[in-house]
């Protein structure tokens, strides 16, 4: 590659730059695109315009923003970077969504993610309760249910109900223990203090 110059003029703004305003373009002589890079965004966000409402879209308008903030892809809400994570492939640093809409959106694609499922098959497992969790119908069902051996998909739960279900470690067995000692339990006078007894109601 030839040595660069020491400033070259922008092809279509028609200012002498220095070749730090520039991208780099290997197959030029000089490295060097014909174009600054304020320009050349310029006509990619016009471009993208154009092409969003060729598409029935509405075009985005480029938000003036504060210096260390940039808009949220997700709320559309103007955020400094501090609430942003790290993204490594991105050209000014943080991710193009904050925090909070990274946190939602990772919840929502997890089944996805995880167990494969769509948006419309959980929904389709938690019609049948109703709304609510098939063990305790007191709670939203929200975490999806499965066996740690097989991996099969078998219910959405309540958080409670789910994690009551991996503390027995998916043992029916231990869980008709489970409900014999509580329900045996509850007939039984309660020791309150030595020699007194609280009988049940």
């Amino acid at each position: 590659m030839a040595d660069e110059p020491r400033a070259k003029e922008c092809g279509k703004c028609k200012r002498e730059l220095p070749p730090d305003a520039f991208a780099r373009d290997r197959n030029r002589p000089d490295g060097l695109p014909p174009c600054c890079r304020k320009c050349v965004a310029q006509y990619s966000a016009a471009h993208c315009r154009r092409r969003r409402v060729a598409m029935g879209k509405p075009g985005r308008e480029k938000a003036e923003v504060p210096a260390g903030h940039t808009p949220c892809r997700g709320c559309g809400e103007v955020k400094p970077y501090s609430d942003r994570h790290r993204n490594a492939s991105a050209s000014d640093g943080p991710s193009t969504r904050c925090k909070a809409c990274r946190a939602m959106r990772g919840r929502q694609d997890r089944p996805k993610r995880t167990y494969g499922l769509t948006e419309a098959e959980r929904d389709g497992l938690i019609a049948p309760g109703r709304g609510v969790c098939c063990i305790c119908p007191a709670a939203v069902p929200e975490h999806v249910d499965h066996c740690h051996e097989t991996g099969r998909v078998r219910g959405v739960l309540c958080f409670s109900c789910n994690a009551a279900l991996g503390q027995f470690k998916d043992r029916p067995d231990v869980m008709r223990r489970a409900a014999a000692y509580v329900e045996g339990i509850a007939w039984k006078p309660t020791l309150v203090a030595p020699g007194v007894y609280l009988l049940p109601s």
